[in-house]
C-alpha cells in the first residue's frame, strides 16, 4: 500500500468570469520510504499538488488517500488532525518563534498534540541531537546561523514522528555548503526510512531525490527514478510522461499563507 495515492486531481479556481485549471487529472503514488523531488515553473501546479498532499487544500475533484486515509473529503478540524499525526513541514524561511529558544520551538507541534511537558522536553532533546544540535538546546534563532535554523525546524518537523517530510523549497535561503549540508541531512532521514517529498527549483537539489517529478500547465511532463552514482552523478530512467495543457500561478500555503499553520486549530485558538 503506498503511503501517497492519488488518482486524477484536478484543482480549479474561479478569477472574475475566467476559471483556471491548477491540476488536469493528475495521478501518482508515492511509496513510504521514498524520496521525491517536485519541480516546475510558476504556474506549473507544483504548488498547487504541494497544499493538497499536505492537507492544505483539497482538491475539486479526485481521490487523495495518505496512509489509507480518505484525505478528499475531511473538513478542516480532520485535515488539522492529520497534518499533525502525518506530516512534519519543512519551510524555505525556518518560521521558528524568534524569542524561543531552539527546545522550545521543537516542542510546539507536541504542545498543540497534548503531550506533556516532561515527555515533550525529553522527545525534543532527542530530535535535535538527530540533527546534531543537542548543545544548542538553549538557543534562540537569532543566536544560530541559518543552516542551524533549518536543521531545528527539521526537528521540528520530526517531533512527532510523522510518516512524510513536507519540505518547501528547503534550502531557498541558503548558501550552497549549508544547503548540501541540509541535504545530507534530509538524505540521512530518508535512508533511516522517512519519506521525503521536496519543491524545488534548482537542479542540484532535486538530484539528491531518488525520483523526480516535472510539473507544466497543471500536468506531470516527466517522472524519473535517478540512482545516484559516485561523484554525484546521477541516471535517470523514465517513468511516465503526459500531455502538457492549463496552468496557474499558485504558491505553497506552507510558505506563502501567515496564517496557515500545520497543527489544530483548537490548539491554536488556545
Amino acid at each position: 500500500m503506498p503511503l501517497i495515492d492519488a488518482r486524477a486531481l484536478t484543482k480549479t479556481y474561479t478569477m472574475g468570469d475566467q476559471t483556471v485549471h491548477a491540476l488536469r487529472g493528475v495521478s501518482l503514488t508515492i511509496e513510504k520510504g521514498a524520496f521525491v523531488a517536485i519541480m516546475g515553473a510558476s504556474g506549473s501546479g507544483k504548488s498547487t499538488l504541494m497544499n493538497i498532499l499536505g492537507c492544505l487544500d483539497l482538491p475539486t475533484s479526485g481521490q487523495y488517500r495518505l496512509a489509507d486515509e480518505a484525505v478528499e473529503t475531511m473538513a478542516a478540524d480532520q485535515l488539522a488532525s492529520i497534518r499533525n499525526r502525518r506530516i512534519g513541514f519543512v519551510f524555505q524561511q525556518f518560521n521558528l518563534l524568534p524569542r524561543t529558544s531552539a527546545l522550545e520551538n521543537v516542542e510546539l507541534p507536541m504542545v498543540y498534540a497534548g503531550i506533556r511537558s516532561a515527555q515533550r522536553r525529553e522527545k525534543a532533546m532527542i530530535a535535535l541531537q538527530k540533527v546534531g544540535l543537542g548543545e544548542r538546546f538553549h538557543h534562540t534563532p537569532s543566536e544560530l546561523s541559518g543552516g542551524q535554523q533549518q536543521r531545528v525546524a527539521i526537528a521540528r518537523a520530526l517531533v512527532n514522528n510523522p510518516q512524510l517530510i513536507l519540505a518547501d523549497e528547503p534550502t531557498g535561503a541558503l548558501d550552497s555548503q549549508t544547503s548540501e549540508d541540509i541535504m545530507r541531512l534530509l538524505t540521512d532521514l530518508n535512508a533511516q526510512g522517512m519519506t521525503v517529498v521536496l519543491v524545488t527549483h534548482e537542479s542540484d537539489i532535486a538530484a539528491w531525490a531518488r525520483r523526480k517529478i516535472v510539473f507544466r500547465d497543471g500536468h506531470i511532463v516527466e517522472d524519473v527514478s535517478q540512482d545516484r552514482a559516485e561523484g554525484g552523478n546521477w541516471g535517470q530512467i523514465p517513468i511516465q510522461d503526459a500531455d502538457l495543457v492549463g496552468g496557474h500561478n499558485a504558491h505553497t500555503k506552507l510558505d506563502s499563507d501567515p496564517n496557515f499553520h500545520p497543527l489544530p486549530a483548537e490548539a491554536r485558538s488556545a
